[in-house]
């Protein structure tokens, strides 16, 4: 019985403890994959002589011919206290964020400080409290 009860307690710590880690790790891959994105934006933006891509929303000219990536990666946002997650998307939204999920690509604006600009399309916080889109 002491066995059971102490095997009890131990799951009753470790359960939470683990979906807390597999939250912290899909959102890390989120921003992993922002940072695959970005860094394929950084290289085209050097390689056109600072021009950022004017794709209507699609960003073909990272992946034609996967010179800056083999195709657009997946943002799957985790469902966690501050989320409620979204479906596995890349897809792109221009004009605004929406909270429709995927990744939101800024072609458009009237300074160099606003082109260019990729962050994730959600409205909602992740683990630490930071709004999605600002990441």
């Amino acid at each position: 019985m002491i066995t059971i009860a102490i095997i009890g307690i131990l799951a009753a710590i470790g359960i939470p403890q683990y979906t807390s880690l597999v939250s912290k790790s899909r959102e890390g891959t989120v921003m992993g994959n922002l940072g695959t994105i970005r860094s394929a934006l950084s290289t085209y933006y050097g390689d056109v002589e600072g021009i950022y891509p004017v794709d209507s929303g699609n960003l073909d000219s990272l992946t034609t011919g996967g010179k800056y990536l083999q195709g657009l990666p997946l943002i799957l946002l985790p469902q966690t206290a501050n989320s409620i997650g979204h479906a596995p998307s890349n897809a792109v939204a221009n004009l605004t964020i929406d909270d429709t999920g995927g990744f939101f690509y800024y072609n458009g604006g009237s300074t160099q400080l606003e082109w260019g600009q990729v962050v994730v399309n959600c409205l909602h916080q992740d683990l630490h409290g930071t709004p999605w889109s600002a990441n």
